[in-house]
């Protein structure tokens, strides 16, 4: 016990005497015990008062930055929230080399024209996903999705909501409008990914060059898939070659060609003879590059190169090419073309043949299948073939387009006497379009194989090509190639002014085993100017009819040629090149080569056989010209303005019905 601070009197206190003064009152103190476990509960419950203020205090400032946040949310700023730039280092790439689609990406790059007009930019937008198992009420979800999203199916979207998963997406590519009233329906569990979208605002323009990309921005086609990588690491924009105006020029004359001649298709190349790089590319039927994956695989088709055919006469500029570079044949020298050669089942013939001998030089103005395989025979297998090698025929071009094909031509051991003969006019090898143009554009250039590239070059670079044959020889062509244009079937590709040269294709069509005689294709391969040539215009028909315009006839001169002439007429100022007027006479008369060249030193008699030389088996029946009389033709044509090294020549080809064919695919 403990006693309190009043305690009564002790017993052992003295007591008052009987009879003294009675003392002031004093009020009696009652004695009050706490016990230790009362002390104990007291001190308890002041503890507790001290941390329910505490707590009080946490609570007051909690509900105090709740009530601010809401103000801010709800009045001072109602909006969405502004999108600011996120530096977020994408998390690495799953080890089983799986792709993640939340996995954070970089702004794909832009890719422009030469000039800098914009093909291809990334916009940005966003994703609809949603956690299935925070859905409150899944059929009620959708139904709001659905009233925002029209395109949605809503059964789909009911039936991904009342799924398992914790994960599901409801609609990619949404638009910012669409997104902020998506955010407005309050619905929990539904949430938004920062996506892009590609877009191409030109639309049709190069759509196969520039090919397209998947739901999940990946490239699946054309520039967009070779420079995956590129577009994705580096922000700049992706320059090619491709001049948009030039672009439309080819387009609108290929359209206007296709519908004169109610063809099935067409194709159409303008290249820079001195680089290699592609200022045009188009194919028709074409797409919108905004519809890549719902366009028809036809129109995706890029004929320019992915298409394999048989070449046609445009191959014979290589075989002449070839003969000439490797001293086979002179200008001066001709070949019996007046009866047709018969080796094995195969018939080779003329069209509109002249039925006597032909000089090299009438044989490219007269397309002489007889007199290309005449050539080449001379030349032999061996030679041939090492020069279609040297040329690019037979392997895929390093083009930057990932449908680029691979040729297709007879193995070595197979190269026999008929396809030697067939090759030299091109049949029996299937090539794309872009082949040809590389190869011819070796031709015309003075002699130097350019890569054809769609990139644009970098500004002071400049691109090495690879010598393939001598200048003298390109020289010799190139002027060979006027005079198809001024004597021979490719007079309709003429324009006043651009000294235009070429040649002329057109091939029948395979079907099963054989050829359709009344299916073929029309290509015309020109360069210009001739004396110095800077481009190479290719333009080829699918299946023209001939019109009375024509005569009843649709061949590559009346219904291509046309064509590429009006092509440069129009993109040559585009481009920088104006019209040669008043110096006409002195080009012409420079690149002047008469039909039938005398034979320097003296020329033996008319129609008397002249061996080449050697070759692997012995040359058929040469004949020479006989002398000029004085004052007719000049004993050595004059020279050729030289063209610059790195000029260049493209060369025309056909395409092929679809169907089996050991040397047309598609």
């Amino acid at each position: 016990m403990t006693e309190g601070p009043l305690a009564a009197p002790s017993p052992s206190s003295p007591a008052r005497r009987f009879g003294a003064p009675r003392e002031a009152a004093v009020p009696r103190m009652e004695t009050v015990r706490i016990t230790a476990p009362d002390l104990q509960r007291r001190a308890a419950l002041e503890r507790t008062r001290e941390r329910l203020v505490l707590a009080a205090g946490g609570f007051a400032l909690l509900f105090a930055a709740l009530v601010v946040k809401l103000a801010d949310a709800s009045i001072f700023d109602p909006r969405m929230p502004r999108l600011v730039e996120q530096r977020v280092k994408p998390p690495e790439p799953p080890a089983d080399g799986s792709s993640s689609d939340l996995m954070l990406r970089a702004q794909r790059a832009m890719i422009t024209d030469r000039n800098g007009e914009i093909l291809a930019i990334s916009l940005p937008t966003a994703a609809v996903y949603a956690n299935p198992r925070e859905m409150i009420d899944p059929a009620e979800t959708a139904r709001k999705l659905k009233s925002v999203l029209p395109r949605l199916d809503e059964d789909v979207v009911l039936e991904r909501l009342s799924g398992d998963k914790q994960f599901v997406y409801l609609a990619r590519q949404i638009t910012p409008r669409e997104q902020l009233q998506i955010n407005a329906l309050g619905i929990p569990g539904v949430y938004f990914e920062s996506t892009e979208r590609r877009r191409y605002p030109m639309g049709r323009v190069a759509a196969q060059v520039l090919g397209g990309v998947d739901v999940d921005g990946n490239g699946v086609a054309g520039v967009e898939r070779f420079f995956e990588q590129r577009l994705r690491d580096d922000p700049a924009p992706l320059r090619l070659s491709i001049d948009v105006r030039v672009q439309a020029v080819v387009r609108d004359e290929l359209s206007r060609a296709m519908e004169e001649f109610s063809a099935i298709g067409a194709c159409g190349i303008v290249m820079d003879v001195r680089t290699g790089e592609i200022v045009a590319m188009a194919s028709l039927p074409d797409y919108d590059a905004n519809t890549f994956g719902q366009s028809p695989a036809d129109d995706r088709f890029n004929r320019c190169v992915t298409g394999v055919y048989e070449p046609g006469s445009t191959f014979k500029l290589q075989t002449a090419s070839m003969a000439l570079d490797n001293n086979v044949v002179n200008l001066w020298n001709g070949f019996d073309a007046s009866h047709a050669i018969r080796i094995g089942r195969f018939t080779i013939n003329d069209f509109e043949g002249k039925h006597r001998f032909l000089y090299v030089p009438e044989i490219l103005a007269y397309s002489s299948n007889i007199g290309a395989a005449r050539m080449a025979e001379a030349a032999g297998p061996t030679l041939q073939r090492a020069w279609m090698e040297k040329m690019g025929m037979l392997r895929r071009l390093g083009v930057e387009l990932p449908e680029a094909a691979a040729p297709m031509a007879p193995p070595a051991a197979n190269w026999k006497e008929v396809s030697t003969l067939t090759i030299a006019f091109g049949h029996g090898i299937a090539v794309s379009p872009l082949h040809v143009v590389a190869g011819t554009a070796a031709i015309a250039n003075g002699g130097v194989y350019m890569r054809p590239t769609v990139v644009a070059a970098e500004s002071g670079t400049t691109r090495e090509g690879r010598r393939v044959m001598q200048q003298s020889t390109s020289d010799t062509m190139r002027r060979l190639m006027r005079l198809v244009v001024t004597d021979g079937f490719g007079k309709n590709a003429e324009v006043p002014g651009y000294y235009v040269g070429g040649k002329t294709g057109t091939a029948e069509k395979i079907a099963g085993r054989g050829y359709n005689r009344h299916s073929r294709v029309a290509a015309f391969m020109g360069a210009f100017p001739m004396n110095a040539p800077r481009y190479a215009v290719y333009m080829m028909l699918d299946e023209p009819h001939a019109t009375k315009a024509t005569y009843g006839y649709a061949t590559a001169g009346w219904v291509s040629a046309p064509a590429a002439g009006r092509v440069i007429a129009r993109a040559a100022p585009m481009l920088g090149l104006l019209p040669q007027i008043e110096s006409a006479a002195t080009i012409s008369a420079q690149l002047a080569i008469p039909l039938q060249p005398p034979r320097p030193g003296g020329a033996k008699p008319a129609g008397a056989p002249v061996a080449t030389t050697p070759a692997p088996r012995p040359a058929p029946p040469v004949a020479t010209a006989p002398r000029p009389a004085p004052g007719s033709v000049p004993a050595a044509a004059p020279p050729v303005m030289p063209a610059p090294r790195d000029l260049r020549h493209e060369a025309r080809a056909t395409v092929p019905a679809p169907g089996p064919s050991a040397l047309a695919v598609r």
